[in-house]
């Protein structure tokens, strides 16, 4: 199957076929570093990242760039009311980003270059638009003439005549039209800026993307990706501004996700519910996170709520979980009968079947949340697989078991979603202790001196010593840890609740 996704430009689902065979050129807008980021960008940047991861996981090699904005309108202001210099204010949002984004699983891109860093080159691209008839100059500040490009409005599906100011776009009385933007803007006092022909000034807002993008992968380029709410003005000023010099294609694909509301309300500071991605990550483990937001197809509006994300952490729980009983059910398999063959190759195709739905929903437009659903659904048939003969497991049913752990966590991992708990083992060094006064045992391991207390405690109920064996099971629950009888033996397992 080939890969085919909802291209905004094309107003329909196309087939992906990149400029070069087996790899990808991809441009995703970054942050202006004035603030702390929220979760509705957060989502933004996870659903890219896990589009990348996708076609890396199909074999494609990714070259993905996403700049920085370190100069702006709103890094000033925020410079202005912290009483510090605009480039501090970059440097210490810049580096808060970086951490929130490694802390959500967000891989980092190939290229992430900085619009303080590529200022030569956007003065260069001023000049060619100037040079083109595409620009003019007004008292050191230069702009778009809007109307100069033909294509203006195509991306978005607007008619250039029906467009007002706004959103964005500065109104300015020296402008000649309305809808034209500013590519250089004069320097103000106080104000970060750079030398150019027209005096000391900074880019504006629109012409960074265009020139980081066209220096690190050339045009066309394969993929430009943003949130909806970049297409206009953002994405559809980058567009003219860079097919007006070049005359060709800026990017061959346009991707744009679905913006977030919390509790059925747009969020917004004024609503009261304005949710920056560091608080939430300090109450919910990032795969958490990422969990909740893969369950909503990445074009569609996510409904974000405290509750919503609290049923992702105990889905994730009983995946977790699922795939801890699938590791000790295959641990403790003996010899025996095993499972009915029937059983055994229902189990073994309900894995085929997981990974045939997670490719033919990814490759339909990155169906993160039909993906899901199929890895949901491998889950629940191993659950039952080892409910019904966890008793009776043979060194086959314990090969099966494996492949169908290992395909729910390799799956997930392909959109970054951690399966395995942080604290894998989590056995407290107490245990060596409690296992030397009840059980004798002499060593160093936490995991081996349970081992040993629950040999104790099966030989105390075999001669029917019920205060030896309560003794242990009672010192295991001051640690936190408790002893459930399984067909397959007894085990520890913690204690809800305890870490």
């Amino acid at each position: 199957m080939t890969i085919r996704f909802y291209d905004t430009m094309a107003r329909r689902k196309v087939e992906f076929k990149p400029r070069e065979p087996g790899k990808v050129s991809m441009y995703v807008c970054g942050p202006t570093v004035y603030n702390h980021i929220h979760i509705g960008n957060a989502r933004t940047f996870l659903s890219f990242d896990v589009i990348r991861r996708y076609f890396e996981h199909r074999g494609y090699q990714v070259l993905f760039v996403q700049n920085i904005t370190d100069v702006d309108d709103k890094i000033i202001a925020r410079a202005a009311e912290e009483g510090v210099e605009p480039a501090e204010v970059a440097s210490k949002y810049t580096a808060a980003f970086l951490e929130a984004m490694e802390h959500l699983g967000v891989r980092p891109p190939t290229v992430q270059p900085r619009a303080t860093e590529t200022i030569p080159e956007m003065v260069r691209m001023v000049e060619r638009l100037l040079e083109g008839g595409c620009a003019y100059e007004v008292d050191g500040d230069v702009y778009f003439a809007v109307r100069a490009f033909s294509g203006y409005g195509e991306l978005s599906g607007r008619a250039v005549d029906d467009l007002e100011s706004g959103a964005r776009v500065e109104v300015d009385d020296r402008k000649r039209d309305p809808l034209d933007f500013a590519l250089w803007k004069a320097a103000k006092p106080g104000e970060p800026h750079w030398p150019s022909p027209w005096g000391e000034g900074r880019p504006g807002w629109h012409l960074e993307c265009s020139v980081m993008s066209e220096k690190e992968l050339g045009l066309p380029f394969d993929i430009h990706g943003g949130a909806t709410d970049l297409v206009f003005p953002h994405h559809e000023n980058e567009r003219a501004q860079s097919e007006a010099v070049t005359g060709g294609c800026f990017a061959t694909h346009w991707l744009h996700g679905g913006l977030l509301q919390v509790d059925a309300e747009k969020m917004s500071k004024s609503a009261g519910n304005f949710m920056l991605l560091r608080d939430v990550l300090a109450t919910h483990e990032p795969a958490a996170v990422r969990l909740l937001m893969l369950q909503t197809h990445y074009r569609s509006p996510l409904d974000y709520s405290a509750a919503r994300l609290d049923d992702a952490a105990a889905t994730l729980g009983r995946v977790r979980n699922s795939l801890k009983e699938m590791a000790w059910a295959a641990e403790h398999a003996t010899s025996g009968a095993g499972a009915p063959g029937a059983d055994r190759e229902a189990l073994s195709a309900a894995i085929a079947s997981a990974h045939d739905r997670f490719t033919a929903e990814m490759d339909d437009d990155f169906n993160t949340a039909g993906a899901v659903a199929g890895i949901f659904e491998l889950v629940r048939a191993a659950n039952s697989y080892v409910s019904a003969h966890g008793g009776a497991l043979d060194a086959r049913d314990a090969a099966v078991l494996a492949a169908a752990a290992a395909t729910v966590e390799g799956l997930l991992a392909a959109l970054g979603v951690e399966a395995r708990a942080a604290d894998p083992d989590g056995l407290p060094p107490e245990a060596i202790e409690l296992a030397a006064v009840l059980a004798g045992y002499q060593g160093s391991d936490p995991s081996a001196a349970v081992d040993a207390l629950l040999a104790a405690r099966a030989a105390a109920r075999t001669e029917r010593n019920w205060s030896a064996a309560d003794a242990v099971r009672d010192g295991l629950a001051g640690l936190g840890l408790i002893v459930e009888d399984t067909p397959a033996g007894p085990r520890v397992v913690r204690r809800p609740g305890v870490r």
